[in-house]
């Protein structure tokens, strides 16, 4: 079909946009639009002192059907971000310089258009229709580009699946914007979440970790908030995670998702028995448990089976594979916090950056960003780079290998994007067996909370089990030491797990 044309009233020509009809076009269906709603909005503009700023945001160049009615939109955009008057005879002086003045109709079109217009009163209203228009038009685009590359059959299929997810979630996010909301509901609501919390027996705003110093802190994990988790290599990140999720699931019946980027959910679960049943993990995956072992298996998994923990292991997971699971399982299991681990194993995939770090920066942002869509917390792990390594050791765990803000792998965007960001850091691994104080640090881990934005930062210590690879409160490693204590009488060595009852704790020896 030949290319569309309007014709004003002037007789000058304006050519109609191609990118984004020419498939509705070619068969023979004519694409979204509303050119007089177009030459009212423009007409407007040029009348109105304060047009602009109602629908400057709503609105883009493209978002115009017509080629003239963008070329005038663009000369009112860069007079209005250049704080110039805007009206006929500027807008026509914007358009001789840039050269586009006859291709948006000449002088004549554009007198026409600011005579159209009586008023700017439903000036809103139309700009929202032509943004809908607008984006009706790119969807088709977009599914008539995607469904030509399926007919082509030269793409592989699940590369055009990943590309398409991207460009819709980039067309999406594009286009999700929310109106400015008056103050009064909001305090309401603030208010009632603050009614809601002290109803709560545990003092608690967020959804609880289960680690009591760092609930104190923190109020639990906050809805909307990204967490970031960060250590270096054989810190324990995916134990204290699975340690956390235990806690929330088990403890607390808070449905958790884990996406593991680097195990496979086998592994994974495997860790989580050993958390369990504290089992070591050799015998685990041998199997060569003794009799005695394989009750305490079967006694202690059992709570596990009815925990609601969903798990996710797709490797080099994209950010918008992400998005589209998590909103399916927040929908269909209610979901209230999701786990990633972690981090820089994930992608941007069909999204162009120049370096690794835009890359990891369009991450964090869509992670940040899909926290605050679901409305709940999101905490991802992340890499520490050889920083904390280089620098010098100190005496005691206040030295020069603690992590700090600085030491976040390709770090810029992950410490601006997070509400939370906390280390990891044990001592021990240091060869660091004493604090200043000359307490002992041998299985103890210390959680240093880097940044907060709603709240204050600080350090807790927990007890770290490396055999049975849990984070557990140092309240409970008193618990059991004093059980062994008594056990130790009765000729059992071994004491009961923190996380589970030991009413018949004396009747088995574990």
């Amino acid at each position: 079909m030949a290319q569309q044309t309007t014709t004003p009233r002037s007789g000058a020509r304006t050519t109609a946009k191609k990118t984004s009809t020419a498939p509705t076009e070619a068969m023979g269906r004519v694409p979204p639009q509303a050119r007089e709603l177009e030459e009212a909005i423009l007409g407007a503009l040029m009348l109105e002192k304060d047009a602009y700023s109602l629908i400057g945001e709503m609105l883009k160049p493209e978002s115009f059907y017509d080629l003239a009615h963008e070329l005038i939109f663009t000369a009112i955009t860069e007079l209005a971000h250049k704080q110039e008057p805007i009206d006929m005879l500027t807008v026509v002086e914007q358009l001789r310089r840039s050269g586009d003045l006859e291709t948006a109709g000449g002088v004549p079109y554009i007198a026409q258009l600011s005579q159209k217009v009586v008023s700017s009163a439903h000036l809103e209203y139309h700009a929202r229709i032509v943004a809908q228009k607008a984006l009706a038009r790119e969807l088709i685009s977009f599914s008539s580009e995607v469904a030509g590359k399926a007919f082509e059959d030269v793409e592989d299929v699940d590369d055009l699946m990943q590309d398409a997810e991207a460009k819709l979630f980039e067309i999406s996010q594009r286009n999700l914007k929310k109106d400015v909301t008056p103050i009064s509901p909001i305090i309401a609501e603030a208010i009632e979440l603050m009614n809601e919390a002290s109803k709560r027996t545990d003092g608690l705003s967020g959804v609880a970790s289960g680690f009591h110093e760092l609930d104190k802190i923190t109020s639990g994990w906050q809805n909307s908030d990204l967490i970031i988790i960060a250590a270096r290599p054989a810190m324990g990140k995916t134990a204290f995670v699975l340690s956390m999720a235990k806690n929330m699931a088990m403890n607390y019946k808070v449905p958790v998702a884990m996406f593991s980027l680097e195990m496979s959910n086998v592994q994974l679960v495997n860790r989580l028995i050993v958390n369990v049943t504290e089992i070591t993990g050799d015998k685990i995956k041998s199997g060569k448990l003794e009799q005695h072992e394989w009750f305490q298996l079967d006694q202690r998994v059992k709570p596990l089976y009815e925990a609601p923990i969903f798990v996710d292991d797709t490797p080099s997971l994209s950010i918008f594979e992400l998005r589209t699971k998590a909103r399916r399982l927040v929908k269909e299991h209610k979901i209230k916090c999701i786990i990633i681990d972690y981090l820089q194993l994930m992608n941007a995939s069909g999204i162009k950056t120049g370096n690794r770090q835009e890359e990891v920066a369009i991450i964090s942002r869509g992670l940040k960003g899909l926290a605050k869509e679901l409305n709940i917390p999101i905490v991802a792990l992340s890499q520490l780079n050889r920083a904390v390594e280089t620098r010098a050791t100190g005496k005691d765990s206040t030295g020069g290998n603690r992590p700090q803000l600085s030491d976040l792998r390709e770090s810029g965007s992950i410490e601006q994007d997070a509400d939370i960001v906390c280390f990891i850091h044990r001592s021990e691994y240091y060869k660091i067996y004493e604090d200043a104080q000359g307490h002992d640090l041998r299985g103890k881990a210390e959680i240093i909370i880097a940044k907060h934005r709603n709240g204050s930062t600080g350090e807790v210590l927990l007890s770290f089990k490396s055999d049975f690879v849990r984070f557990q409160n140092l309240e409970d490693d008193k618990i059991i030491n004093e059980f062994a204590s008594k056990a130790s009488g009765n000729g059992h060595a071994v004491a009961p797990s923190a996380q589970v009852s030991t009413d018949d704790g004396d009747a088995y020896p574990f």
